[in-house]
């Protein structure tokens, strides 16, 4: 037989592309239509039907930037159409092929009812099936003209990020705004030569199947009446049959379909949009749940349900009702779909308390399963945090973006700090925007790694962020595929079917240990630091709200623990949590409101704790520590003068004059306070560091440099940093001024200031404090840069074989070498407040109140001795998605701790991120609680959410080592619960003498529910 393959591909392609496609739509009569353009922000439905509507004529430029167009259709559906398929067709004006990054309408009755969505891939609302004929139909439209931040490929900055730099230039030009009869036999030829013509092109080329399907399509293409499409439709299908209908092979991998709709909470487009994004997406799901019985919409976010209930409460009436029936299932249990690795450890657990509960409180469900697909990396504390909030499962899909690395598994275990593991999966199909192409369907089967142990994996199907979700023609591609021959077979199905068969089919699943490092997007640790110090300091104010405030509860008669206020903090802080705010990937618009929030949050949060110590009574003035270790430091009084006062974890002592271990001395540009002895050069870099108590040199070459890089990752510049950095950079060393600027026998400071570059300005402020060894470096940069990164080089004589970086709930260790591709990509990652370098004897931290990105490397020096070095990344200059990412103002402390060890610097962690409070307060109540063994930390005291009046106490091993101690109260103890995450009691905890017995095993998480006599 001669090779007809060419031949038959282009006339099946042509023929579908040109003459099957556009006969879907057999006729067209347009709308009369009329516009209204809403001034500023949108408005509510009830305004803008009362408005007043002008003429509109198709062809027209549109809408503003970030604009709203209200849009009047009229027409009558024509009486020669009854008993056709009648709908809606309109194009706004779409462009490319980005369903969710551009222009999007809702669709609403006069009465205000929410239809359905119109985007770039979903044009359509139905009207009748059939039409009687005759029926007038009147709609009003609320189309969004989002701006495509995406042009261009991200390869120019835009000013279009941000509604204040946008300009009022329409962006789009309406196309067409029609009733249309929708032909369905046309249509589900198209959809059968799609399938059959994808699956052919990647079958292999000697493959038998491969051939049977392109003679069948060129039998049936004989078939097409090139005058009457419509007419001949139905043969041509009837001749595919033979080819749709053979079944796929026993051994066929199996794919598990769930519909999804990825909507980032915020990204190239405002918060405020993604409420009405949510609105459009889920009124299109329930409308294709209507439409198909078989139909799963997976939905994860609780705040995106929370945003519809309140705006949309009839689109969640619609969600509600598909939840009844099984065909839409909440899951994640999260508030939102976080970054994976900078919230702290209290701020993940809340994200799952409050998601989990929404969930419950709304649906009557628990969900069971972590669902984040795009998050940038995942810490090493999930298994455990998942587990504890009654989790079974965890889906990500973001790791198969690794740059150099291949991740072994799709189904494994995944082992956290403590020993936790959670069954977890990677979709093989490498997208969370399935529509079941031939390509992905390929692709699932051919990436799948755990061939001849399971046989199944996951595919999440729909447009993403805000391109409207799944779409009948996906559902369509899904029945075709269930049993086909040459293809995977698809079921769609609830994700928790999915989990509970895979991992009955593979309970002996590899299991893979430690953090998920995605290797891509490590700029996420350091762009935007705005944003970032907001989040971190956010989470430390709750600490001391919620603390201070259980306190004034037990003890303030009359006083009225503020569930609510830090309820909706709480949701306030995790949603820009989402992992594409805090990372700092957003436009500009998103990271301004961000930081106006932060600023609002931090001002309700210092009142709530303000309010507190002042109901404990007005007396002397005290130094209250929301800190679980007991400290001994300088603090400044109301007028500024230092005093060291030494107080309890958790509790307060009066500002006596103590007197330090000993003073500080200044001597030129030395600062010594018998600890440690710091010598500034006249760089203004540190040029020795001695640790007088171990009488060594902490330094191998000079500290606290800075060090400006050339910062231009290959594509996505705020989400990247690529290698090839570090090759381009100015050394800072020319300080024009370093001087003393405090010289007290309790404090003595170093100011050392510098200009550089375009204009920017570093003043650095080197700080030690009687009773000490941590010398703070509190920096303040006027930063004017472009394409630029900061460091801060502390280059230490320590052989560290690893270091030490805390995450959640712990720390993680990572090699210092490079053996290995795998440790070779970890050239730049993520830690919370210190990281520690140690030799057996000794070890070194660097402590920070808001820089999550490091680096760590080690040289051997001529001597023999190792030089090991510590960089924490300073601030970036991205310039996509906004150009003027990061520029400006940042204050921020960082500080080296000589002579530390792990405990140390867990201690010291937590000091730097909460300062003491000076306040007034009658007498010193006992603290809330006290935890007594090493590596018993608390990490949040507070009341129950269920305003039962119990204490509930969070607490964990830090160490890395088994701990074994007392919880104490400082109230009547008249009972104590073992609780999950949601303060559901496990079992009774052990009280001996009192208080309750602790016994942890490395880096595990505890939480208590004490009850009151």
């Amino acid at each position: 037989m001669h090779d007809e393959s060419r031949r038959i591909e282009e006339r099946v392609q042509r023929l579908h592309d040109q003459r099957i496609k556009t006969a879907v739509y057999a006729a067209t009569v347009p709308f009369e239509v009329e516009a209204w353009q809403a001034p500023g922000e949108p408005v509510p439905f009830e305004e803008a039907a009362a408005a007043t509507y002008e003429p509109f004529t198709m062809g027209t430029p549109w809408g503003p930037p970030w604009g709203t167009t209200w849009f009047r259709m009229r027409g009558q559906v024509p009486a020669e159409w009854a008993g056709k398929r009648v709908e809606a067709v309109i194009d706004l004006g779409f462009v490319g092929d980005w369903p969710g990054n551009q222009a999007e309408a809702l669709v609403h009755l006069t009465d205000g009812t929410p239809l359905k969505a119109v985007n770039p891939l979903n044009q359509y609302v139905a009207i009748a099936n059939p039409a009687q004929g005759g029926e007038t139909v009147d709609y009003l439209v609320e189309a969004a003209s989002n701006p495509d931040i995406l042009a261009d490929n991200f390869s120019k900055t835009t000013p279009l990020g941000d509604k204040l730099t946008a300009g009022d230039r329409p962006l789009y030009t309406f196309r067409s705004a029609d009733l249309a009869i929708l032909d369905e036999e046309v249509w589900h030829l198209d959809l059968d030569v799609q399938v059959l013509r994808e699956l052919m092109l990647e079958l292999g080329e000697h493959d038998p199947r491969r051939h049977e399907i392109a003679h069948a399509l060129d039998r049936a293409m004989d078939l097409l009446d090139l005058d009457d499409v419509s007419g001949s439709a139905a043969a041509v299908r009837e001749a595919l049959k033979p080819a749709l209908s053979r079944p796929a092979h026993a051994s066929a991998h199996t794919i598990s379909g769930v519909g999804h709709a990825h909507i980032d909470s915020a990204w190239l487009w405002p918060i405020r949009e993604t409420k009405r994004k949510t609105s459009r997406t889920f009124s299109n799901v329930t409308s294709l749940a209507d439409e198909y019985d078989d139909f799963i919409f997976a939905c994860s976010q609780a705040q995106q349900y929370e945003w519809v209930r309140d705006h949309y409460p009839k689109v969640w009436a619609r969600i509600q009702e598909s939840v009844k029936n099984g065909q839409w299932a909440p899951v994640g249990g999260m508030w939102v779909e976080s970054d994976g690795n900078l919230p702290g450890g209290e701020a993940v657990a809340r994200q799952f308390i409050h998601g989990k509960r929404f969930f419950i409180e709304h649906f009557g469900i628990e969900t069971k399963g972590v669902w984040l697909p795009d998050s940038f990396g995942y810490n090493a504390a999930y298994p455990q945090i998942a587990k504890l909030a009654g989790n079974e499962w965890f889906l990500t899909q973001k790791i198969s973006w690794n740059q150099t690395n291949r991740f072994p598994h799709h189904t494994f275990w995944w082992e956290g700090i403590d020993g936790t593991r959670i069954f977890t999966h990677f979709p093989p199909v490498d997208t969370y925007n399935a529509r079941f192409s031939g390509v992905e369907m390929s692709r699932a089967v051919r990436n799948y790694q755990e061939k001849g142990g399971a046989s199944r994996s996951l595919a999440p199907f729909g447009w993403g962020d805000g391109g409207g979700g799944p779409t009948r023609e996906i559902m369509e591609r899904a029945r075709r595929l269930a049993d086909l021959e040459g293809s995977a077979k698809v079921v769609v199905e609830h994700p928790d079917e999915f989990f509970a068969k895979a991992r009955e089919e593979y309970p002996d699943a590899p299991v893979w240990v430690g953090e998920l490092y995605l290797e891509l997007h490590r700029a996420t640790y350091t762009s935007q630091a705005r944003t970032k110090q907001g989040n971190r300091r956010s989470e430390h104010l709750l600490r001391e709200a919620e603390l201070w405030a259980t306190t004034a509860a037990l003890h303030a008669p009359g006083y009225a623990y503020p569930h609510e206020k830090l309820d909706r903090l709480w949701k306030t802080v995790l949603l820009h949590q989402f992992h594409d705010i805090l990372p700092g990937s957003s436009i500009a618009w998103v990271h301004r409101e961000a930081e106006a929030e932060y600023a609002r949050v931090a001002e309700e949060l210092h009142a709530l704790t303000a309010e507190a110590v002042a109901a404990l009574g007005t007396g002397e003035p005290r130094a209250f520590n929301t800190s679980p270790y007991d400290r001994a430091e300088v603090v400044r009084t109301a007028d500024g003068a230092p005093v060291y006062v030494e107080v309890p974890a958790s509790g307060s002592a009066p500002l006596a004059d103590t007197a330090p271990p000993q003073a500080v001395t200044v001597d030129g540009l030395v600062l010594d306070n018998g600890l440690v002895r710091v010598e500034v050069a006249g760089d203004g870099t540190l040029s020795s560091v001695r640790d007088l108590r171990a009488g060594r040199e902490v330094l191998a070459e000079p500290g606290n440099l800075l060090r400006l890089h050339t910062d231009l990752p290959n594509y996505w510049d705020a989400w990247d940093i690529d290698k090839h950095y570090k090759n381009r950079y100015t050394d800072l060393l020319d300080a024009s001024s370093v001087t003393v600027v405090e010289q007290d026998p309790l404090i003595g400071a170093i100011r050392v200031e510098r200009a550089f570059g375009k204009g920017s300005t570093i003043t650095q402020t080197i700080t030690v404090r009687a009773g000490s060894p941590r010398i703070d470096i509190e920096t303040d940069i006027d930063w004017h840069e472009t394409e630029k990164i900061l460091k801060a080089a502390f280059p230490v004589d320590i052989r560290a074989p690893h270091s030490s970086a805390e995450i959640q709930f712990g720390h993680i260790q990572r090699p210092t070498h490079t053996n290995t591709s795998w440790e070779a990509a970890r050239f730049e990652v993520s830690g919370h407040r210190w990281v520690h370098l140690g030799e057996p004897g000794y070890g070194v931290a660097v402590i920070n109140d808001s820089t999550y990105g490091h680096d760590v490397s080690r040289t051997v020096r001529e001597d023999g001795g190792t030089t090991t070095t510590v960089r924490l990344s300073l601030v970036r200059a991205p310039r996509i998605p906004d150009p003027e990412a990061d520029q400006g103002r940042h204050r921020f402390t960082y500080a080296l701790l000589p002579g530390a060890t792990i405990e140390d610097a867990v201690a010291e962690g937590y000091s730097l991120n909460l300062p003491l409070r000076v306040a007034e307060a009658a007498g010193a109540p006992a603290p809330v609680v006290s935890a007594e063994g090493e590596g018993v930390t608390v990490e949040a005291v507070k009341l129950a959410d269920d305003a039962s009046g119990d204490v509930v106490v969070r607490l964990y091993e830090s160490r890395g080592g088994r701990a074994t101690g007392t919880l104490r109260t400082g109230f009547p103890l008249a009972g104590a619960q073992v609780t999950d995450l949601l303060e559901r009691p496990l079992e009774d905890a052990e009280i001996t003498d009192g208080a309750v017995a602790v016994t942890l095993r490395p880096f595990q998480i505890l939480t208590l529910r004490l009850r009151r006599s």
